[in-house]
């Protein structure tokens, strides 16, 4: 049978009567998830949605603690590092099991192979994997990655070493983000024999804690826990993603105890899911950023007292009040408040609508009409694009700027402002490895602002870059953390983007979960969390 007859079969099924009939023999979580994963290759992602479902599936060299920052052995045991900073080799776990599926049994545990082929597939172009399921390796790119290693050789079957051609001081915590989540090389070779090399990203085996057992798309993603993980078996028996896009269905299905963990709940809900006896809500600050970009490639955004006079002409406080709901604070930095190296000093522009006006008259421009795209998802950093895209629209008519509200489907969003095609566009950012590159560089740097990079404001500001990456090769945290802080003064002269808000990451869950962690990084993984009987 094959698997679209599976999950159609599956599909009628309600999660009430699957919960009750699993709850009398194995433990079940269910979380609330707010979408489908656009695949199951997390090499091309860079969605929070695609990374949780991706993230139970894979394991990497190196990992972050669980609910922090700290980097930590994965599927490297260890690693030492040349005193140039130019030298990683990492040694290898043995016995590490791969997971199987119905086309594919493995014959071998995890080695050097495996490390290989999941970075040469982001890396080399001529790699047969490079352009299965997309040739838009988004991290790998934005970060300069192609650019930073020099050689990475298999030592033996359980040494792995990368020569870089310049210290790169996020490294490590690099690799430890979901992009790297590492794919079996023997399981690519029979799929790429056979020829349907896409199973590999479509039917996905990892050597993560739980196995993909079923999909389908805006419904459902079915996992067990793997019995022979390396870090042993998980605590609990099955893991059901239930996809519901709507904030206040996600609230009513975790009230009725339908699911035990939900994402991004509306602010206006959160009175009533403080009341409720049997939830607790999960708070702590967000490493996150809410935006609007201007992209600095299309006139009359190249030119910055347009970007100025927009930034001027939004009352961002007003966002504030009617979307957020004292559940984010203004945003003045490209950086959140709770990052190192962030720079209180920097003076957010002025809500001036007068002001504005005189800017965009300097300009020479009249009669402005634009675009102004809106999220079609929430996001904590963003809780209500179309509302915010409303409130903006009718603060710039009263500067005399015409803006027409756009949206699509998400990945399809996402894939056009990556493009370049908005004139303005709301985004944002949760960070993914705790360092303050992730956003600067990731975001702003030149590398990123090529067709279908993260950089969708298109800025690449030579004096603004070269802070970037000076930064990225300082050891020192003081000359970092000075060089950022630089970066981030020109920042506001520039304005590529209109900073709105970072969110409070909240997450109401079932009182009966037990040891479930806020991840920095707002992901979701459920390894180690348990089921109170």
């Amino acid at each position: 049978m094959n698997a679209a007859h599976r999950v159609a079969r599956f599909a009628p099924i309600a999660l009430a009567a699957l919960l009750a009939a699993g709850a009398a023999s194995a433990k079940t979580l269910v979380f609330c998830s707010e979408g489908s994963p656009e695949n199951f290759y997390p090499g091309i992602n860079t969605t929070g949605t695609s990374f949780d479902a991706n993230s139970q599936i894979y394991s990497r060299l190196v990992d972050f603690e669980r609910g922090g920052t700290t980097v930590v052995p994965g599927l490297a045991e260890r690693w030492e590092i040349s005193k140039d900073g130019l030298t990683y080799t990492f040694y290898l776990r043995k016995g590490v099991k791969w997971h199987s599926n119905r086309n594919y049994k493995p014959t071998r545990d995890f080695n050097a192979d495996d490390i290989v082929f999941a970075i040469e597939r982001q890396w080399k172009e001529e790699h047969p994997y490079f352009k299965v399921t997309s040739p838009n390796h988004s991290y790998f790119n934005d970060m300069g990655m192609g650019k930073l290693i020099k050689s990475l050789e298999k030592v033996d079957e359980h040494t792995v070493r990368f020569t870089l051609n310049r210290p790169e001081a996020p490294f490590l915590s690099n690799l430890a983000m979901e992009y790297a989540g590492i794919q079996s090389k023997e399981y690519a070779d029979a799929m790429l024999k056979a020829g349907t090399p896409e199973k590999l990203d479509q039917e996905p085996i990892g050597t993560g804690p739980f196995t993909l057992v079923q999909y389908q798309k805006d419904a459902v993603i079915r996992y067990k826990a793997f019995a022979q993980h390396w870090g042993g078996k998980a605590k609990i028996d099955d893991l059901v993603f239930a996809i519901t896009p709507d904030a206040s269905v996600r609230w009513a299905k975790l009230q009725k105890g339908e699911c035990h963990v939900m994402p991004y709940p509306n602010p206006a809900d959160l009175p009533a899911i403080r009341k409720d006896p049997n939830v607790v809500v999960l708070e702590q600050a967000g490493l996150n950023v809410g935006y609007l970009a201007y992209n600095t490639q299309k006139k009359p955004f190249d030119d910055v007292r347009v970007r100025k006079a927009i930034s001027m002409a939004i009352n961002k406080q007003g966002i504030l009040d009617a979307v957020y709901l004292g559940t984010g604070i203004a945003a003045k930095n490209p950086i959140p408040p709770s990052m190192w190296s962030y720079n209180d000093a920097v003076k957010d522009d002025p809500y001036d609508p007068e002001a504005a006006k005189k800017l965009l008259a300097q300009a020479g421009v009249a009669n402005l009409e634009t675009d102004l795209w809106a999220m079609p998802v929430q996001r904590p950093y963003n809780p209500n694009a179309r509302r915010i895209a409303e409130l903006m629209q009718a603060d710039l008519a009263k500067i005399g700027v015409k803006a027409e509200i756009k949206s699509f489907e998400w990945g399809e969003y996402r894939k056009r402002m990556q493009a370049g095609e908005h004139q303005m566009g709301m985004l944002g950012w949760t960070g993914d490895n705790g360092d303050p590159d992730n956003f600067l560089h990731t975001l702003l740097g030149c590398d990123s602002a090529k067709t279908n990079g993260s950089n969708v404001a298109k800025f690449c500001f030579q004096p603004f870059e070269e802070l970037v990456l000076k930064a990225k090769t300082a050891s020192s945290p003081a000359e970092r953390t000075e060089l950022y802080k630089k970066a981030q003064v020109i920042f506001k002269e520039q304005a590529p983007w209109f900073t709105i808000a970072h969110a409070v990451q909240l997450k109401p869950v079932r009182k009966e979960v037990v040891d479930f962690k806020l991840s920095p990084f707002g992901r979701h993984n459920f390894f180690g969390v348990d089921l109170k009987e």
